[in-house]
């Protein structure tokens, strides 16, 4: 699941919307709209995102939270290491092979280091409020 896909479906949720009911209203079918929570789909395009913030009918500060969301949930990131000094590909190989197999205190811990270092770098989806 994407970090977009997973606060879709909170949304969803919360409203007590189903999948169906959801497509039917945007114009599309409950598999897409699936397969975009689960990740099986790329990012939304800009329409569809727009959109989706329309049919939740959120205030700016989420639609931007939604949008931002939208942009760190590529399922199939590709990362081109090329040029780059040799760590860095062992970085992105040991990724590759080992995410899968991270739990979640791990994957935090990481994300917090690398979000360290890259000051003014904001890599972690925004926090919700309520």
């Amino acid at each position: 699941m994407t970090p977009f896909g997973a606060r879709m479906r909170e949304l969803r949720t919360a409203r007590g919307v189903s999948l169906k009911d959801m497509a039917a209203a945007l114009g599309v079918s409950a598999t897409y709209l699936s397969a975009l929570e689960h990740g099986r789909r790329g990012r939304p395009s800009w329409f569809m995102l727009q959109r989706i913030i329309g049919y939740f009918n959120v205030i700016w500060d989420e639609a931007e939270d939604l949008q931002r969301l939208a942009e760190l949930s590529h399922p199939r990131v590709v990362i081109d290491t090329a040029g780059l000094d040799p760590k860095a590909t062992r970085l992105a190989n040991l990724l590759a092979e080992t995410i899968a197999g991270l739990d979640g205190a791990t994957l935090d811990r990481l994300l917090r280091d690398l979000e360290d270092a890259l000051p003014g770098r904001v890599l972690r989806p925004p926090a919700r409020s309520g």
